[in-house]
This record gives C-alpha cells, structure tokens and sequence, in this order.
C-alpha cells in the first residue's frame, strides 16, 4: 500500500479524471473536430497556439479556465514513479490547474517521507480549487501553490530541484525551464508535457546546455519530453 494507492487518494483521482473528461471532452472533440476539417497537424496546430500565447498568453490561457487540461491516468502514475525513483523532495509545477497532476506527485512526496512541492497557477480561481483537492487528499501540507505569472512566482524556489513538472503555457517551456535551472540538483528530472515549442525541445535536446533527453512513448503523441540535468 501506498498513499497513491490508499482509498481516499485513489477515489478522489477517479473522480477528478471523470470530472475533467465532463470539463474538457467538448473543447477536446471542437478542436479535434477543427483539425480535421484544416488538415492541419498537431504540430501545426500547435505552433499557432504558441504564436497566439507568445502574443498575449494570459490572455489565451484565460479562456481555458474552467478546463482541467489534467494529466490522463497513465502519466500521473508515471509522474509518480519517476518522483518515487529519483528520491525527490523538492518538486517545481509550472501550471497546477486543477491540481491533479499535484496531487500524483505530492503522494510520492509523502511516500518519499516528506518534503515540498512549489506549485505555479496563473488563474486564481484554479488554485483555488486545487488547493481545495489537496485537502480532500490529505496533502496539501506538502504543497506550496503561488498564483501569478511563473515567470515571477517561481523566480525563488529556495533550494535544490529534484524534478520540475512544466506544463503550463507553451510559450514559456524554455522560459521557466532557464528561470529554476540555477537550482536543477545534477540527476534533476525535468518532465514537460505538450513539448511542443521547438526552442525549448532544441535546448533540452543539445547535451551542451547539460541535458539528456528524448520523447516519451507514454500518452504518444501529446508531447511529453523527458529529460536529465547532466551539469
């Protein structure tokens, strides 16, 4: 038994899952839908997106407020693995939402005996709500979540970094990544889903800049880059 697995943790995330597949499905459907009627790729489709956020990203981010834009099921567990095998203590999350993705890694905190995971959340009314989650899940002792841009709410972590979880705005993957990278411990795990933005794919995948990393199988085709701080 672990706490990802004890009963109130595991019945809250199925819940939570079921909620931001009630939340998400339609916009996933429309945009799904959209793509198919503009041949566009994902890739394409993304890029614009990055355009758009690179021209006001508070702005795009807002209009998805009420969305969970959660982690599936598969990856939590893989978060909470990767948080378990690295022995981390110190986590980073840039872009909590809804605090599922929070709630798979701040159990491997407990489980890991302890520790805090700093939480970055640009909507208000997001955090809120996220906090409200870590309660029901006994964990919000471990979490630390500061709204407000990441740029300056994660601009003092105070320590070293075992993991970083980025996902949150696309435009500022390399952003956030260079702002916490002073305190990436050597072995720091940096996990960022919707790996789409090509600088910051180009910067992790370059073993100058003190990275290893590659494209996770995991949820294909949603982007997920995996990589190592090397330095």
């Amino acid at each position: 038994m672990n706490t990802l697995n004890s009963g109130h943790v595991a019945q809250l995330l199925t819940q939570l899952h079921r909620d931001a597949e009630v939340a998400d499905g339609p916009f996933i459907q429309k945009m799904m839908a959209s793509l198919e009627a503009s041949g566009s790729t994902i890739e394409q489709a993304a890029a614009q997106l990055i355009a758009d956020e690179r021209a006001d990203y508070p702005k795009v981010y807002r209009e998805h407020a009420e969305h969970y834009l959660s982690v599936t099921p598969n990856y939590g567990r893989f978060l909470y693995a990767v948080a378990r095998a690295c022995k981390a203590t110190r986590i980073v999350e840039f872009g909590t939402s809804m605090g599922v993705s929070t709630i798979y890694l701040a159990a491997a905190l407990r489980d890991n005996g302890g520790g805090l995971l700093i939480g970055s959340e640009l909507e208000p009314a997001k955090a809120a709500r996220a906090r409200a989650h870590l309660e029901a899940a006994g964990l919000a002792d471990l979490v630390d979540i500061r709204v407000g841009d990441a740029l300056e709410t994660l601009k003092d972590v105070s320590g070293e970094i075992d993991l970083a979880l980025i996902d949150g705005a696309w435009s500022l993957y390399l952003s956030v990544l260079k702002l916490i990278e002073p305190r990436l411990r050597p072995g720091a795990v940096i996990l960022a889903e919707n790996a789409f933005a090509e600088e910051y794919l180009e910067y992790v995948r370059n073993p100058a800049n003190g990275y290893i990393a590659q494209t996770l199988a995991i949820d294909e085709g949603r982007g997920n880059e995996f990589a190592v701080r090397t330095l």
